[in-house]
């Protein structure tokens, strides 16, 4: 009964990381698409009409009102609004990752690999899909302003489609492989690990991935930040903004090493137990 109401919450807190994973990438989305619209309206000619515009609100002596100004302040406080929320939903989501990790205290090693690997399953795609660097290149200009020259906002698998649509198929593939198929085989690896421990294959899916977890993992982690920092723009960049995907794939990274040495452990004592009973 008791093992039962276990399974029961740490499945709940699975659904729990979904459901606000999902929230965090929606809002991020938004304030991807909010942070768009506002800088479209930067460009050097839309502040020229607005420039205009505020010189003829200000001769007018009120018979004209200009009403882009009050969309601008809108956009803004939406802005505002859902970088907030976005980073709300994944402080939430990484309060019950945490809760999974958690049950490593209150679970057999099997179960806490099974569903540490579900968890790090779940994080891997949020961190996937969700932007984790928008990129401006702004310049100042006189009379005008702060003009913005460009803007992207990527995430690890928008970086790996704009590097294969500019050509640069290498830098492409490698981050594929590295940043997005090991990862997510390795994942699928030790679920099958904690499902069928005593498989003749369970340690050397175990083994292997000890010997490639280094760069299967931070290294690689850092340089695809790196690559989706370069691919944002090749100019100077003014300002670069870390998103919450970054803090999804961070999560992901940590939350892989250790249900890693948890299967490890598992084997280790499994293998321990066939000994004796020899």
């Amino acid at each position: 009964m008791k093992k039962q109401l276990l399974y029961t919450i740490l499945i709940l807190l699975l659904g729990m990381m979904v459901f606000f994973g999902s929230k965090a990438y929606t809002q991020a989305k938004a304030y991807e698409r909010a942070t768009a619209s506002l800088v479209s309206h930067m460009s050097a000619k839309k502040l020229a009409e607005f420039q205009l515009k505020e010189l003829a609100e200000r001769f007018s002596l009120g018979l004209y009102k200009n009403g882009k100004k009050d969309n601008l302040e809108k956009l803004r406080v939406e802005q505002k609004i859902h970088k907030k929320k976005s980073q709300v939903y994944t402080l939430y989501f990484i309060l019950w990752l945490l809760g999974i990790l958690g049950s490593y205290f209150l679970i057999s090693l099997r179960v806490f690999t099974f569903f540490g690997s579900l968890a790090a399953l779940v994080t891997l795609v949020f961190g996937l899909i969700t932007p984790i660097l928008m990129v401006t290149i702004h310049k100042e200009v006189e009379y005008l302003g702060d003009v913005v020259l460009s803007f992207e906002s990527k995430g690890v698998i928008g970086s790996i489609e704009k590097l294969f649509g500019s050509g640069d198929i290498v830098v492409a593939i490698v981050i594929l492989l590295f940043s997005v198929c090991i990862p997510m085989v390795k994942t699928l690896s030790l679920l099958f690990v904690s499902l069928f421990k005593d498989s003749k294959f369970a340690h050397g899916i175990v083994t292997f991935f000890k010997m490639i977890g280094k760069w299967s993992m931070v290294d690689v982690f850092v340089v695809a930040t790196f690559l989706v920092y370069l691919t944002a723009n090749k100019g100077d960049v003014s300002r670069a903004e870390v998103e919450v995907g970054l803090y999804f794939f961070l999560a992901y990274v940590i939350v892989s090493m250790l249900v890693s040495l948890s299967a490890d452990k598992m084997l280790h004592r499994s293998k321990a137990i066939n000994d004796q009973g020899l």
